[in-house]
């Protein structure tokens, strides 16, 4: 009952609406507020502040919600660990990912579904801020993300390959007949890109200052399948990661160039809470990412004129 009660105050956490975390777990309301009362009388404290809607917790309500979280990753290890030595992993294994490593995703999760065929999992995308607060919060158990800009706290990383950058834009425009462009040029065009709370927006504006310029950004947008919609349409051009050519191939009537100042690349990889003992869905995942070769299989990416050619 202890472990439900708790369950309860996390996904009031969550969802910040009494009628709304009953529903996520799976539960009437009645039912939650009665779970919450009696977990409030067993520790002998106010932890919510109550009205007719949620108002959120007392002080000593969120050093509870610290431990609520931390008791129940561990005991979701526990369960995992002790059904792993039976019949092999088992269980709901959370992963975040940033946008820019979803082409990644593919190679890690059948890896690891063919090591641990009983886990399910869970993918969600979100911001690199998003996955070092969820980790904290032992509401993942790991992320891909990028490992040396704005490097998380407290994990344990392993990197998996290293991401470049190439200009995509409409062909027949006066792009058509280059084979590198400048920051400074792309920069001049009216572009779509990520928007400013995704670390590769940060990572690319960050390189248009160091040009010495500020890009005429038009449409922003979290996803990549929105900016290759409108890149597809012609009247915008963007900046991508070169592994989603591995996705999507470079787009019909699209041409895709190099970068002529490729600065430094950023690593990307597999993060996991630097706890002791590791989770085994952590432990699980990051095995899994040990032997993938991704740098090699991104950076042999066919380029435009090849893709056009070939089609």
């Amino acid at each position: 009952m202890f472990i439900r009660q708790l369950r309860y105050l996390t996904a009031l956490a969550r969802e910040q609406h009494f009628a709304r975390a009953a529903v996520a777990s799976h539960v009437s309301q009645p039912t939650l507020s009665a779970g919450l009362h009696k977990l409030e009388c067993e520790l002998g404290i106010r932890i919510i502040e109550r009205d007719q809607q949620f108002r959120g917790f007392t002080p000593e309500g969120e050093r509870v919600l610290v431990w609520a979280q931390r008791i129940l990753a561990d005991w979701e290890a526990l369960v995992q660990d002790v059904s792993e030595s039976r019949e092999g992993l088992q269980g709901t294994v959370r992963l975040g990912v940033v946008p820019a490593a979803l082409p990644a995703v593919g190679a890690l999760i059948e890896e690891f579904c063919a090591r641990h065929p009983a886990a399910r999992v869970l993918i969600q995308q979100m911001s690199s801020r998003s996955i070092e607060q969820r980790l904290a919060e032992f509401d993942l158990d790991a992320g891909l993300t990028y490992l040396d800009n704005e490097p998380l706290k407290d994990v344990i990383a392993r990197p998996l390959y290293r991401e470049h950058y190439v200009f995509l834009t409409a062909e027949g425009g006066p792009w058509s007949n280059v084979r590198s462009v400048s920051w400074r040029a792309v920069a001049g065009v009216p572009l779509c890109l990520l928007s400013q709370d995704m670390q590769m927006r940060r990572i690319i504006d960050a390189v248009f200052r160091a040009a010495g310029v500020f890009p005429r950004t038009v449409v922003e947008a979290n996803s990549f399948i929105a900016l290759y919609s409108l890149v597809r349409q012609g009247s915008w051009s963007s900046v991508f990661p070169h592994t989603f050519l591995s996705l999507f191939g470079v787009p019909p009537g699209v041409h895709a160039i190099p970068l002529a100042e490729q600065l430094p690349d950023h690593a990307v990889g597999l993060v996991i809470p630097k706890n002791e003992p590791v989770s085994p869905a952590a432990r699980a995942l990051l095995a899994a990412a040990e032997g993938l070769a991704l740098r090699s299989f991104f950076d042999t990416e066919p380029s435009s004129q090849e893709s056009a050619q070939a089609s």
